[in-house]
């Protein structure tokens, strides 16, 4: 599991709803709830947080995933 240091966790803060974030795992999660009521959980991959906001990062995954698979 790779752990955020605890200087990053200070200033960092969830995108959506201006709170601190706390790592839980491999995801950190706000310490607020968003307007639905949930807390946002952000995951980390190689060490590196990734604060998109969900609907962001899903239209993200599916450009990324696109643009692998044609050749200019």
């Amino acid at each position: 599991m790779p752990k955020v240091s605890p200087e990053l966790l200070s200033i960092l803060r969830c995108p959506v709803t201006g709170s601190p974030l706390v790592q839980e795992g491999d995801e950190l999660v706000s310490t607020d709830a968003a307007a639905d009521g949930e807390k946002l959980r952000y995951t980390i991959e190689d060490g590196i947080p990734l604060l998109l906001p969900p609907e962001l990062l899903a239209a993200a995954n599916t450009a990324t995933s696109g643009q692998h698979d044609s050749k200019a």
